[in-house]
């Protein structure tokens, strides 16, 4: 009788600890995260959102923000798609034909609606919940460049690096000459206000990854992609350029910055030239895990004092 009464306060300390382990596995599949977009540029920007393939559409796919304004946008379990910053935006006073000079989504409106940005423009792109219940993303300049952008996780738990990556150097007057992007500047002159790929500016397989060139065997680094490459190491700088250019976390929430200020942001420069992403060690609020932990130890503990408190009282 008293085996059978001491199996059964074991049973009862067991499936408390099983109980507050489902309790927080069920939240898990419906996380969802919220990226907040910031312009720290001198200039007007309006984010470009486009969701992938057989992904809903987030709330918004396109608006304003000035300099200094943010926007934070909830993404649900599960998303994919990509970020980006038109410039140069203007609207017909006659048509309200809404264009920009760069990252154009071709919708006419300030909200994108499906369309994708023109090339050349720098990307964030996403995949939430992915394998292993990862989130994997990447700052790619393989459809060229347009302004400086990172990714910094924040409060990322459960899995991955949870690393900053991105392009913070104004690329755009270094550009090659013959893959700037030229546009009539206020002062009357011009100037270059992208750059594009060599895909883009030359439409040669060998640049393209196309054809005889489509696969990571034959589509080799070529001069122009190891321009973005050495002024930003962790960004995509052509369509093979896995190793170096993909990153993840998990459970995080995600700060997109336009124009990031050097001398605040989590990106530091590795010689003084080149500005590298390193690991992003803040957080929102307290880490689920720890929380989890402890309250599995409170569980496990007053599970095992039943115990010795029955034994002792029979």
């Amino acid at each position: 009788m008293a085996a059978s009464s001491s199996q059964h306060a074991l049973r009862s300390a067991t499936i408390s600890v099983l109980s507050i382990l489902l309790l927080f596995q069920l939240p898990k599949g419906s996380y969802s995260a919220t990226f907040t977009i910031v312009n720290k540029c001198s200039y007007p920007v309006w984010p470009g959102i486009l969701s992938g393939a057989g992904t809903a559409p987030l709330s918004t796919t396109g608006f304003a923000l000035q300099p200094g304004e943010s926007n934070a946008v909830a993404v649900p379990a599960g998303w994919s798609g990509r970020f980006w910053g038109r410039t140069l935006c203007t609207q017909d006073t006659t048509t309200g034909k809404f264009t920009c000079v760069t990252g154009d989504c071709g919708s006419s409106t300030m909200e994108c609606s499906g369309g994708g940005a023109a090339p050349p423009a720098t990307l964030a792109e996403f995949t939430l919940n992915g394998a292993g219940g990862l989130d994997f993303f990447d700052v790619s300049l393989v459809d060229g460049y347009n302004l400086p952008m990172i990714i910094e996780p924040q409060g990322g738990s459960g899995g991955g690096n949870c690393s900053a990556t991105g392009c913070v150097v104004d690329l755009n007057s270094a550009c090659p000459t013959e893959l700037k992007v030229m546009s009539s500047s206020s002062n009357g002159g011009d100037e270059s206000v992208a750059c594009k790929s060599a895909c883009e500016a030359f439409g040669n397989p060998e640049y393209c990854c196309s054809g005889a060139f489509a696969n990571p065997q034959t589509c080799k680094p070529s001069s122009y992609s190891q321009f973005f490459k050495s002024a930003c190491p962790r960004a995509y700088s052509y369509a093979y350029d896995d190793g170096t250019s993909t990153f993840t976390c998990a459970s995080a929430d995600y700060l997109i910055t336009f124009c990031p200020s050097p001398s605040t942001s989590s990106i530091k420069s590795g010689n003084g030239k080149y500005p590298m992403a390193v690991q992003v060690s803040g957080s929102h609020g307290v880490d689920k895990n720890v929380v989890l932990k402890m309250i599995i130890g409170m569980y496990v503990l007053v599970g095992f004092w039943r115990l010795c408190l029955w034994q002792l009282l029979n």
